[in-house]
């Protein structure tokens, strides 16, 4: 498939905390190692705020899952990237090329500018990578691509169905991919990402992403039947295409079997009022 094909990039982020960061910055007197260190940042995390998640800014990306579409909504291709070794360096090194080398298509998150962007952003300041043509300040702000309305740039489709935050989406994705008959969370849930990278269950997680970017990619089209960008009719042409180009590869990807498990179409409320 050409480059120049690619118009949009679904993507969603799984990391870790980085062990040895907190055990230096958090308990530099104590001599704890890089997991004791996660495990005990998070339980006072637990006590204090009621959640274990550590900021983003202690963590590495482990995961990172895109599908690629092109300008008519159509899926591609579904990637994780370095895999089997799934190494933070390399996986943000192809993040940011594979974006500059498809022309710099549109990202499509679900509250991926309060988390993922960030997160990656942050990660190849870590790791030494320019990126000048995300970060271009020099451009007027409404074509800066970190610009928060500029959705040629990245799409988020929290922003769309809150408003920017002007209200909540309690529920998040999960929620959004269920009302339109989607599998949503499965076995695996973002708090458990953390105990299944120490137990060495890097695969796990990465198959736990691919799904998430399915949610997203479903819930993305039916934005766009919201925004006037697609047809309905269209969109369940897309699903039921996408559902065929899963069915295709179970036995090289078999987590879209388990994906597939947990297919529900979505009941079309009008086919009742036209009957």
């Amino acid at each position: 498939m050409a480059e120049a094909a690619v118009r949009y990039l679904v993507f969603d982020v799984e990391s870790v905390a980085d062990g040895q960061l907190v055990s230096r910055l958090k308990y530099p007197n104590e001599g704890l190692s890089p997991e004791e260190a996660v495990n005990k940042f998070r339980a006072e995390l637990l006590e204090e705020k009621g959640s274990d998640f550590i900021p983003y800014t202690y963590q590495v990306p482990v995961s990172v899952a895109i599908a690629k579409l092109d300008i008519d909504l159509n899926l591609i291709d579904q990637v994780v990237l370095d895999a089997p070794q799934f190494r933070p360096p390399v996986i943000t090194d192809h993040f940011w090329r594979g974006w500059k080398a498809y022309r710099r298509p549109t990202f499509v998150t679900f509250n991926g500018r309060a988390f993922d962007i960030p997160l990656m952003e942050l990660a190849a300041f870590r790791f030494g990578l320019s990126v000048p043509d995300w970060f271009n300040l020099n451009a007027k702000n409404f074509e800066q691509s970190r610009y928060r309305y500029n959705i040629d740039s990245h799409l988020d489709l929290y922003d769309i169905l809150t408003n920017y935050g002007a209200s909540r989406f309690t529920g998040g994705l999960n929620l959004a991919a269920n009302l339109l008959g989607k599998p949503g969370k499965m076995e695996i849930e973002g708090w458990m990402v953390q105990d299944l990278y120490h137990s060495g269950k890097l695969e796990e997680i990465n198959e736990y992403c691919r799904c998430d970017v399915l949610d997203t990619y479903f819930v993305f089209l039916r934005c766009c039947v919201l925004l006037g960008k697609l047809t309905l009719e269209r969109e369940q042409e897309l699903i039921q295409q996408t559902k065929h180009w899963l069915e295709q590869r179970t036995s090289e990807t078999p987590i879209y079997q388990t994906y597939l498990d947990g297919w529900g179409d979505w009941e079309n409320p009008w086919d009742s009022q036209t009957s």
